[in-house]
């Protein structure tokens, strides 16, 4: 007898369904899963017509689900839901909490506090992931995410702030010398400065001209820079403030307008606790997160 089921559609395209239906609107569901708008909406046409009908009414600002695809989301997300919750049984064995951080939140705060954590949880391993790429928790299989970003957050995820970023002009005692107090703009434009990403010094002088000294891909290494007398560097204050109270940085001054993102501490919103996680994401919120009175 010939076989007349259909057969299943694509996996991506079934997880960009559930997401853009999740989310009513394709860029969302893009940030969600770490791809680009032209990609999700890609895989829901092949998924259309792979089942031979509109899923989706596209309006001028995000998407509504047609009746068809109403019935079809609740049961694809149901059956997603099955999958994460059997992975996420099958794993229980697994002693382990995975955390995902910026390369300078890593190299600046959390690897010298990680002692601390296992000490707490001895027998948990905990894996950590040091890029600035947006996590997808599912697909890259993190527990904890600390990122430089702003609200609003998918309605799918906790989010707390950490600490908001107040950028300050540091440099080395031996660079400075004798200097008391905030440098002037003209004081500051005599010494070599130093610069990341961020463009930070461009702000700061108000001009979008390229300004000399080296340049650094990570805030981590300019702040390395500062610390062996090579300039003045523009950075957070939450990552240089163990090196402003030993002396080894001085603080020059103040830098507006830096970002108006913030430190973040983010995971998925869970079905059911699991008790490591919990710790670690408390363990977090103790170490790193400003008073309140700080922020």
């Amino acid at each position: 007898m010939r076989n007349t089921r259909k057969s299943l559609p694509p996996l991506n395209a079934l997880r960009a369904f559930e997401a853009a239906g999740r989310r009513l609107n394709f860029r969302a569901a893009s940030e969600d899963l770490g791809v680009s708008q032209g990609a999700v909406a890609q895989q829901v046409r092949l998924l259309e017509e792979h089942l031979g009908q509109a899923l989706f009414t596209r309006l001028p600002r995000g998407v509504s689900l047609t009746s068809q695809g109403a019935v079809y989301h609740a049961e694809v997300k149901r059956a997603f839901d099955i999958l994460r919750s059997a992975t996420d049984q099958i794993s229980e064995g697994d002693d382990s909490v995975t955390i995902s951080v910026t390369p300078t939140f890593a190299t600046r705060l959390l690897i010298q506090s990680l002692p601390s954590l296992n000490a707490i949880l001895p027998d948990v391993k905990i894996r950590t992931i040091a890029t600035v790429d947006v996590t997808d928790f599912d697909r890259d299989q993190v527990d904890i995410s600390v990122r430089e970003t702003r609200p609003p957050f998918p309605v799918g995820q906790d989010a707390e702030l950490l600490f908001r970023q107040d950028f300050i002009i540091v440099g080395n005692p031996h660079l400075l010398g004798n200097v008391s107090g905030d440098l002037t703009p003209a004081h500051i434009r005599t010494m070599p400065l130093l610069h990341d990403s961020y463009g930070h010094w461009q702000k700061y002088f108000g001009t979008e001209d390229r300004l000399p000294g080296p340049v650094f891909n990570q805030i981590s290494l300019a702040i390395d820079a500062a610390l062996a007398g090579q300039g003045l560097a523009v950075v957070s204050r939450a990552f240089v403030k163990d090196d402003l109270s030993a002396g080894r940085l001085i603080e020059a001054g103040r830098a507006s307008g830096g970002s108006d993102r913030d430190y973040y501490l983010v995971r998925k919103k869970a079905q059911r606790s699991r008790p490591a996680l919990d710790t670690v994401w408390s363990w977090c919120l103790d170490t790193f997160r400003e008073p309140a009175n700080g922020q």
